[in-house]
């Protein structure tokens, strides 16, 4: 499971730290479910998104991107594909 939490924090410019404690858990297991070391419960992800003030599915969600990749199926290589 990918969490976007720390691209969340970088966008809110709010620490672990500050996460950590607002979320009423200790810092070190903030990091590591930050830096995909621990897998978080749902009632944790829940008072994370709270915290956030962002729906627990963009805890989720992959960055947005006008660019898809995919792969050719003939020769193999990687193809993108910009949408306009």
């Amino acid at each position: 499971m990918i969490l976007r939490i720390k691209e969340v924090l970088k966008e809110k410019k709010i620490t672990v730290v500050s996460l950590a404690a607002s979320v009423g858990i200790a810092q070190p297991s903030m990091s590591n479910i930050v830096n995909g070391k621990a897998t978080p419960s749902l009632e944790t992800l829940e008072r994370i998104a709270t915290v956030l003030s962002i729906p627990l599915t963009d805890l989720f969600e992959q960055p947005k991107s006008d660019t898809t990749s995919i792969t050719c199926p003939h020769c193999g290589k990687s193809i993108n594909i910009k949408a306009e």
